[in-house]
C-alpha cells in the first residue's frame, strides 16, 4: 500500500476513534489535518452517546456565549469611541448658547402657562440627574435665583427604595435630605414597568417660588426662537 494511502487510512482511523470518544469536529481538526468536509464524510456514520452529545451541545452554546461577548463588548468600545470623540466636539459653551440651552430645556420639561391656568410657577421635572443640575445651575446663573426659593419634590414608585434615592439626589445636589418632599406613585401589578432595577432614583420636580413673570419671559423667548429659525 503506498505511503500517502496509508497515512490517509491512519488519520481516518484516528479521527473515528476520537469521535468516538466524543469530541468535536473543530476538537479533531486539531489533532487530524485534514479539509472539514473530508472529516465530515468520514465521521457521517459515527453515532454518539447521549452524555456525548450532551457535552457537545454544552461546547456549542458556551462558545455562543463567548463569541457573543466578544461582540458586545467591541460594541461597547465602538460605542465608547464615538461618545468620546463627541464630547470633544462641545469645548466649550458661550453665555448666549447656555441660556438658549436653559430655554429649550424648560420648553421640552417644564410647566407651561394654560387658558385655564395663568399663574403657573416654574416647575421643572426629569429623572436624569445631570438635566436637573444644569437647569439648576441656569436658575442661578441668569436670574439669581437664591437656594432658599428652590422647592424639590421626589416622585418614586413606592416598591422602589426610597431612602436610597432621596440620598442620592440630596447629594448630588448638595442639599439637606430635609429638603426633599417625597411623593410615592401606587403600586399597579397590572403594569409592566421597566424602571425597576438598581439605577431607577425615580423623577425629580424643582419648583420655584415667586416666578410666574419667568414663566412668561421664557414663553416669549420660544417664540423668538421659533421666529428666527422660521417655523412660525
Amino acid at each position: 500500500m503506498p505511503v500517502v494511502q496509508l497515512n490517509y487510512k491512519l488519520l481516518k482511523e484516528k479521527a473515528i476513534t476520537l469521535r468516538k470518544q466524543g469530541l468535536s469536529y473543530s476538537e479533531i481538526l486539531k489533532k487530524v489535518p485534514v479539509a472539514k468536509s473530508t472529516l465530515s464524510l468520514w465521521l457521517r456514520s459515527v453515532g454518539l452517546s447521549k452524555r456525548q452529545k450532551q457535552r457537545l451541545t454544552k461546547k456549542k452554546l458556551e462558545s455562543a456565549l463567548r463569541g457573543a461577548k466578544k461582540r458586545h463588548l467591541m460594541r461597547l468600545k465602538y460605542w465608547q469611541e464615538i461618545k468620546s470623540r463627541a464630547s470633544k466636539e462641545i469645548n466649550s459653551l458661550s453665555k448666549k448658547e447656555r441660556l438658549l440651552m436653559g430655554i429649550v430645556l424648560y420648553w421640552a420639561e417644564g410647566a407651561k402657562e394654560k387658558e385655564y391656568s395663568k399663574s403657573t410657577r416654574i416647575r421643572f421635572s426629569n429623572s436624569d440627574i445631570s438635566m436637573i443640575l444644569i437647569f439648576r445651575k441656569w436658575l442661578k446663573e441668569f436670574f439669581k435665583i437664591p437656594e432658599n426659593n428652590l422647592r424639590y419634590e421626589l416622585y418614586i414608585h413606592e416598591k422602589a427604595d426610597w431612602i436610597a434615592a432621596k440620598n442620592l439626589w440630596a447629594s448630588k445636589l448638595n442639599i439637606s435630605t430635609n429638603r426633599i418632599n417625597v411623593y410615592f406613585k401606587r403600586h399597579n401589578p397590572k403594569s409592566k414597568r421597566k424602571n425597576i432595577n438598581k439605577y431607577y432614583y425615580g423623577l425629580l420636580r424643582i419648583t420655584v417660588k415667586n416666578s410666574i413673570d419667568l414663566v412668561r419671559k421664557i414663553d416669549g423667548w420660544i417664540d423668538g426662537i421659533c421666529k428666527n429659525w422660521g417655523v412660525v
